[in-house]
């Protein structure tokens, strides 16, 4: 009986560890369950990685404002490194100490003059566009009712509302704090951060990524060279020009001449209706020769500057930035719109990669074969 009770145990303990070895009720033996749930699986990523890009759009945006930023800086000290023998950190140093150098002397030196000038730069343009609309209206266009809240109403309804913190003044000081903090301490050490990025890749993924990111690397540097370029030649001629002329308000138009220069296409435009408008209250022989200087400004940078770095840079159509800017400052607010064309070029780049490694491994099949 014992032996007959010992064997049932056997069985009993037998057929326990069978059933605990076997597949239970939730497992998924199906394949195409499987792979239907692991394609399920990867839509559902992707929709939430959109949803939290949407979420984050500003700080994303920050942080390639603060790339873009590292890129000039860094491009500085490169070429600085090849009349200055001295280590990186100390280049870095000097780039930033010079960059200082120059705000503090453009405040100190000609903050006065450019605040005064930005004080009586809303008068003469609203007196203008007065003008205009009182014109239109006499010639049968309409009645046009326009103040300055109107005008800034119709700007920011146009350039989105995802950025709308940085409307502020608050806000723009600190974001302009973080990204200049934040780019500093990318352009200390760019390499660590890329290896820091590569090591979360896959092992065959990252020869591409470091391959993808000198490309996107150099092209940005190169890009924001000729931009500060650009901003360079404009905002000087612009400023020496309107001084020779007579124009009012000169050093304020060849700052805002300047900055504006970092927006292709759009940038110029507003330079150019702001300098014309500020001309002809002055006389039309003013405005006449603030529209030639506007013509010989823009065709300087358009045929010569624009060109000599596109042959060394990604080349962009006009049309493909004006979109991309039309499209960026809609769904992201004036940081897209400033941020549009190094956007395009970074996207240009990594597809013309993906391009090259498709087309490689095209050559490698037909070799095989």
């Amino acid at each position: 009986m014992a032996e007959t009770r010992k064997a049932s145990g056997i069985r009993t303990s037998a057929a326990y560890d069978a059933t605990s070895e076997a597949p239970g009720p939730t497992e998924i033996r199906s394949q195409i369950v499987r792979a239907e749930l692991l394609k399920a699986g990867v839509w559902l990523g992707l929709a939430l990685a959109i949803g939290l890009c949407i979420i984050l759009i500003q700080p994303i945006l920050l942080i390639f404002a603060a790339i873009v930023l590292a890129s000039m800086l860094d491009g500085g000290t490169r070429l600085l490194g090849r009349v200055l023998p001295v280590a990186r950190g100390w280049r870095l140093l000097i780039i930033c100490l010079a960059l200082l150098a120059f705000l503090a002397w453009t405040i100190l030196f000609a903050g006065s003059q450019i605040v005064a000038q930005a004080a009586a730069l809303q008068g003469v343009v609203m007196g203008q566009v007065e003008r205009i609309a009182g014109w239109a209206s006499d010639h049968g266009m309409g009645s046009f009712q326009l103040d300055t809240r109107t005008i800034a109403d119709n700007i920011a309804g146009t350039v989105g509302r995802v950025t709308a913190a940085v409307g502020t003044v608050l806000g723009a000081l600190t974001s302009l704090v973080m990204i200049v903090v934040l780019g500093i301490f990318i352009a200390i050490e760019p390499r660590l951060y890329e290896r820091g990025v590569a090591w979360m890749l896959p092992m065959n993924a990252r020869e591409n990524f470091y391959i993808t990111t000198a490309r996107m690397g150099f092209t940005l540097r190169r890009l924001m060279a000729g931009r500060l370029l650009g901003m360079f030649v404009e905002g000087i001629g612009t400023w020496l020009a309107c001084l020779a002329v007579g124009i009012p308000m000169a050093a304020l138009l060849g700052l805002l001449t300047g900055l504006l220069a970092f927006i292709p296409n759009i940038g110029a435009i507003l330079s150019g209706v702001l300098l014309v408008l500020v001309g002809f209250s002055a006389g039309t022989d003013t405005g006449l020769w603030a529209i030639g200087i506007y013509l010989v400004v823009q065709t300087v940078d358009g045929y010569l500057i624009v060109p000599m770095v596109a042959k060394k840079t990604v080349d962009l159509a006009p049309a493909l930035v004006l979109g991309a800017q039309i499209l960026f400052g809609a769904l992201l607010g004036l940081m897209g719109l400033f941020l549009a064309d190094p956007i395009v070029a970074m996207i240009k780049v990594a597809l013309e990669r993906e391009a090259e490694r498709n087309a490689g491994a095209a050559e490698g099949k037909a070799a095989a074969s």
